[in-house]
């Protein structure tokens, strides 16, 4: 996918490829993570992306962001509109970050946009993530989109994301995580993922028992919030789930892939539909082909082989639960071989002993990020909860997938999670 019809790297660029881009980015600011708005805000400004003439819905919340993402843009695509999608981290390349109708932007794309903000941002300093979100805007302004879907990366209210006054605003769920730049309670929390909310204009929140700090937020500002089990709301069967809200209903809707837990993320995603198009044609029928339909690489994904793998990108406690109330549902008699590898930043002691009933045996792996948590460290730590005899540490994913392969009898099964970089290695590993 090009931003024009031909694109033109220039030779005055300070680089050329892709990946000289990144490795520059990650080492440009002191620090991987710094939340503020007024850095982002000024290059966009410079560069004229403040006032896009597309639609914008921004999405934070603690899990299910990119689920809901996905099933937005699936649906928004089958009802005809030209749809930019800003999501992250990556599983397997940056140009999985930014898509304009499902197709990914090429590397020289990416290289000419970037070109554009070091352009424009003069002596400012800019994060990986403030370059990316920059770049999806400056991609989507030269693309002529209907609507861009965007994903917060961290937070809301001082995510880079929220530069942008979002037309309809969702957040999917709150919970533990990133606390050290979130805060410690569930209140805090949620007064950060209501920071994409505006006044005057559309908030969801999929939530139905979300802290109260959510609707105080679009109360003191003027939005407009829908919230579920109040607003709208769902309900589950064994084979399918019905929704109503806002004067309408829809039953027999077919269950999101294999997990009814993403019926909440879609739950969210219809109410955002439902009030985005209350004024245009609204086809009731793409949304039964996009659940039907439903998958997303990395959450829950199956892997059939003479070893079944299960990977999901389980990285805090919420998530994490999900996991083992999936694994404990579809479990046979085999042993479970969990592969786990996580960031440092990530809350460890939770995420094991949530594990410990569906691991048999543990395989602890290195991965590949300046922000991962060495193996040495983890096995240290999960040596609290489980005999030392059942751990093993490996320097990356591929190796531990590999002894674990060899390790498995019949009727076993290797789980894979605990980071988006564990899983995308394990993609990588399994697909070679």
């Amino acid at each position: 996918m090009s931003t024009t019809a031909n694109t033109i790297i220039r030779p005055d660029m300070r680089f050329t490829c892709l990946q000289d881009w990144l490795c520059w980015q990650e080492s440009l600011h002191n620090t991987a993570i710094k939340l503020g708005l007024d850095r982002c805000r000024t290059v966009a400004e410079r560069m004229g992306l403040l006032k896009p003439d597309f639609k914008i819905i921004s999405i934070s919340g603690t899990n299910g962001k990119g689920s809901s993402a996905a099933m937005l843009d699936k649906s928004l695509r089958q009802m005809g509109f030209k749809v930019g999608t800003y999501t992250s981290p990556h599983l397997l390349t940056y140009n999985e970050r930014i898509s304009i109708d499902d197709i990914h932007i090429d590397d020289d794309s990416l290289c000419h946009t970037f070109e554009r903000i070091d352009r424009h941002r003069g002596d400012i300093s800019l994060t990986y993530f403030e370059f990316g979100t920059l770049a999806a805007l400056d991609i989507f302004h030269a693309a002529s989109i209907d609507i861009a879907v965007m994903e917060v990366g961290l937070g809301g209210r001082l995510d880079a994301v929220n530069i942008l006054d979002a037309d309809i605003a969702l957040v999917t769920t709150v919970d533990f995580d990133h606390e050290v730049w979130l805060g410690h309670d569930r209140e805090s929390i949620g007064r950060e993922k209501a920071g994409i909310f505006r006044p005057g204009r559309l908030a969801v929140c999929a939530d139905r028992d979300p802290p109260c700090s959510i609707a105080e937020h679009a109360r003191d500002i003027g939005a407009e919030l829908y919230r579920a089990g109040i607003d709208f709301d769902f309900s589950v069967n064994p084979t399918d789930w019905s929704w109503r809200g806002h004067g309408k209903e829809y039953t027999h809707l077919p269950l999101p892939g294999i997990n009814r837990r993403q019926v909440q993320n879609a739950a969210g995603v219809l109410m955002v539909l439902t009030l985005l198009l209350e004024k245009s044609p609204f086809n009731s029928r793409a949304i039964y082909t996009v659940l039907r339909d439903f998958r997303l690489a990395g959450r829950l994904q199956s892997i059939p082989g003479e070893t079944p793998c299960l990977l999901d990108v389980a990285h805090n406690p919420q998530a994490v639960a999900a996991l083992v109330d999936h694994v404990q549902e579809i479990s046979g008699a085999g042993a479970n071989h969990l592969i786990i590898g996580m960031l440092k930043d990530k809350n460890h002691a939770a995420v094991f002993t949530l594990l410990q009933p569906i691991a048999d045996r543990w395989y602890v792996a290195d991965i590949n990020s300046d922000r991962a948590a060495p193996a040495t460290e983890l096995a240290q730590a999960l040596a609290e909860y489980v005999e030392t005899d059942n751990i093993s540490l490996y320097p990356n994913v591929a190796l531990a997938i590999a002894r674990a392969q060899a390790n498995a009898r019949p009727g076993d099964r290797i789980i894979i999670t605990g980071s988006f970089v564990t899983v995308g290695a394990a993609i990588e590993y399994l697909d070679s």
